[in-house]
C-alpha cells in the first residue's frame, strides 16, 4: 500500500497546480468580461446583441470542448504509468475529435439568427446576434485546440505556462476591442462586429504561441504530441471519443441552463437581459476559481487511479472542497456587500438605462451567493468523477437536473408566475442543488467500487 502524503503535501500540491489554473481561467474569463464592459460603455442594444451572440457560441464551444476535457484524466493516468506513446496519441486525437466537431458548428452559427427568432427573440437582437456569430464563427478550431493542449500541459503538470499565454490573450483582445470596436488608431468603428473580430484574431494567435511552445521547449519535445497528426489513431480515437462526448454533454447541460435563462430573460425584456449578462459574467468570474480547483482535481485523482493509491486519492478530493468552500464563502460576502459597486463597473453614467439594470442586477447577485454553494459543488463534484473517467452517469444527472427542473422552474417563476429575473435565478438554484446532491451520491459510490 502506498504511503500517505499527508494533509499540507496534498494542500500545497494542490495549490501549485490548482492556482495557475485559477488563474487561466480567470484571465479566459476577464476575455469576456471585458468584451462585455466594452460593450456595454458602446451601446445597451449591443449588450444585449453580445449577450445572445456569445451565449449561442459558448453552448456549440462548450459541447465541443468536451472531447479536450477528456485528454487531460487520459493523460495523467498515462503519465502516471510513463507510456509517453499513449501521452501523444490521446492528445492527437483530442485534436482531431475537436477540428471535426468545428466544421459541424460553422453552419449552425452562420445562419443562427432563425433559430434565434424560433427561440422568441427579436428580429432586431437576433439579426445582431448573427452578424456577430457569422465573424467570430471561424474562431471555434483554435478555440477547441487550446482547450487540447491545455488540458494535456495541464496533466503533465504544466500549467504555470498556461497563465502566461492566457493573460497575453487577454492583454491582446483588450487592446484589439478598443481598437476596433470604438475605432482608434485609424481603424473605422465596428461596434459588435469589432468585438467579434478581436475574439476571432486573439484565438488563431493564442493558438499559434501554443504550439510554438509546445514544440520548441525541451522537456515536451519528448512527448512529440504532433507527430503524425494527419493519421488517425482509431483506438484511441475511440477512447477519447467515449469519455468526450458525455464530458461535452454535461457542459452542455449546464451552459444550456444558463444560455437558456438568456432567452427567457429575451422574452421578459432588453433591460432584464442586459442586467442578467451582467450579473452572469460576474457570477462566471467566482465560478473560475471552482473550476481551476475542479480542473487540479481531475488530474490529480487521474494521477492516482494510474498509481492506484485510493487513500492519496481520498485527501486530494476533500483538500479541494475545502478550498473551493472557502472561495465560496468569500464571494458571498463580495456579493451582498458591494452589488451596486460592481454592476456599475459595466455601464456607461450617462446611459439612461443605468438606474433600471443596477436595480434588477442587485436582486440576481443576492440570488447567485446562494445558488453558487451548489455551483461550485457540483463543478467539484464532476471534477473528481472524471478523473475516475466515470462521466456517463453524471452526464444523466446533469441533463436531469438542469432541463427537466431547472430550465422548466426558470420559465414557471420568471414568465408564467412573472416573477421576472428574481423568479428565473431561483430557477438556477434549484437546478443546481438537485444536480450537486446527485452527483455528491455518485462520487461516494465510485470512489467505494473502486477503493475495494
Amino acid at each position: 500500500m502506498a504511503q500517505s502524503r499527508g494533509f499540507v503535501y496534498h494542500f500545497k500540491s494542490t495549490l501549485f497546480l490548482g492556482l495557475p489554473l485559477i488563474g487561466m481561467n480567470l484571465t479566459q474569463s476577464g476575455i469576456h468580461l471585458i468584451d462585455t464592459l466594452m460593450l456595454g460603455w458602446y451601446g445597451v442594444p449591443e449588450l444585449a446583441a453580445s449577450v445572445l451572440g456569445s451565449s449561442f457560441f459558448f453552448v456549440l464551444f462548450i459541447m465541443g470542448s468536451g472531447f479536450a476535457q477528456a485528454v487531460t484524466p487520459l493523460v495523467a493516468t498515462s503519465f502516471a504509468e510513463d507510456d509517453r506513446v499513449k501521452i501523444r496519441r490521446v492528445t492527437r486525437m483530442g485534436i482531431w475529435l475537436s477540428v471535426l466537431y468545428g466544421v459541424f458548428t460553422i453552419p449552425i452559427m452562420f445562419f443562427s439568427g432563425a433559430i434565434l427568432q424560433l427561440l422568441g427573440q427579436e428580429p432586431t437582437l437576433s439579426n445582431m446576434a448573427e452578424n456577430y456569430l457569422r465573424f467570430v464563427c471561424i474562431s471555434i478550431f483554435p478555440a477547441l485546440i487550446i482547450m487540447v493542449l491545455r488540458s494535456y500541459l495541464s496533466a503533465l503538470d504544466r500549467a504555470q505556462i498556461i497563465l502566461g499565454i492566457a493573460f497575453l490573450s487577454l492583454l491582446l483582445n483588450t487592446g484589439l476591442n478598443w481598437i476596433l470596436i470604438f475605432g482608434n488608431l485609424g481603424i473605422p468603428e465596428m461596434g459588435l462586429i469589432g468585438a467579434a473580430i478581436a475574439s476571432a484574431i486573439t484565438q488563431i494567435i493564442t493558438v499559434l504561441i501554443f504550439i510554438l511552445y509546445i514544440t520548441r521547449h525541451t522537456y515536451l519535445r519528448q512527448y512529440q504530441i504532433l507527430k503524425r497528426l494527419y493519421r488517425i489513431d482509431w483506438d484511441i480515437f475511440g477512447t477519447v471519443f467515449n469519455l468526450g462526448w458525455p464530458i461535452g454533454f454535461t457542459m452542455l447541460a449546464e451552459v444550456g441552463l444558463f444560455a437558456g435563462t438568456a432567452i427567457i430573460f429575451g422574452l421578459i425584456g432588453t433591460i432584464p437581459l442586459a442586467a442578467h449578462g451582467i450579473a452572469l459574467q460576474v457570477v462566471s468570474l467566482s465560478f473560475m476559481f471552482h473550476l481551476g480547483l475542479s480542473q487540479a482535481t481531475t488530474v490529480r485523482v487521474g494521477y492516482y487511479i494510474g498509481k492506484h493509491d485510493f487513500d492519496n486519492l481520498k485527501q486530494v478530493v476533500t483538500i479541494a472542497l475545502l478550498l473551493s468552500l472557502f472561495v465560496v464563502l468569500m464571494t458571498m460576502l463580495v456579493f451582498l456587500v458591494l452589488p451596486d459597486s460592481i454592476l456599475g463597473l459595466f455601464i456607461s453614467p450617462d446611459d439612461s438605462a443605468k438606474d433600471a439594470i443596477i436595480a434588477v442586477g442587485v436582486s440576481l447577485l443576492f440570488i447567485a451567493s446562494i445558488f453558487q454553494i451548489f455551483d461550485a459543488g457540483q463543478v467539484m463534484m464532476l471534477g473528481a468523477l472524471r478523473g475516475f473517467q466515470d462521466t456517463k452517469i453524471p452526464m444523466l444527472i446533469a441533463a436531469f437536473g438542469y432541463w427537466l427542473v431547472g430550465l422548466p422552474m426558470c420559465y414557471y417563476l420568471g414568465v408564467y408566475l412573472n416573477y421576472g429575473g428574481i423568479g428565473v435565478w431561483v430557477g438556477l438554484v434549484l437546478g443546481l442543488a438537485i444536480v450537486c446532491i446527485l452527483l455528491i451520491v455518485r462520487l461516494i459510490f465510485v470512489y467505494q467500487k473502486n477503493s475495494n
